[in-house]
C-alpha cells in the first residue's frame, strides 16, 4: 500500500521534504501503526513523530483510525512561538 504523508513544520524540517509516499506492507493500517512504521524508517524524527498528531481526510484521528490506500494523510508536530 503507498500512502502519501503531508508533513509540516519542524517534521518537514528533519526529513528534509514536506511530502512523501510511504509503502507499507500492511492494510489497512491504523494510524497508530504508521506512526511506528515512520518513526523506524526515520528515526531522527521519532521523537517529533511520536508527538505529532495525525489527520486521516482532514480530520485528526485517535492511533486506532484506520488508513486505507487513498487515504489523506498529514503529520502535525507541535509548535512553539511567540
Amino acid at each position: 500500500m503507498h500512502i502519501s504523508i503531508r508533513l509540516f513544520a519542524g517534521l518537514a524540517e528533519i526529513i528534509g521534504s514536506s511530502t512523501l509516499v510511504f509503502h507499507a506492507q500492511e492494510s489497512p493500517l491504523t494510524a497508530g501503526r504508521l506512526k511506528e512504521l515512520l518513526s523506524a524508517s526515520y528515526p531522527d524524527a521519532a521523537p517529533q513523530i511520536s508527538v505529532s498528531l495525525v489527520a486521516v481526510d482532514q480530520e485528526y484521528a485517535p492511533d486506532d483510525t484506520d488508513i486505507t490506500e487513498g487515504s489523506e494523510v498529514a503529520f502535525i508536530p507541535p509548535v512553539s512561538g511567540g
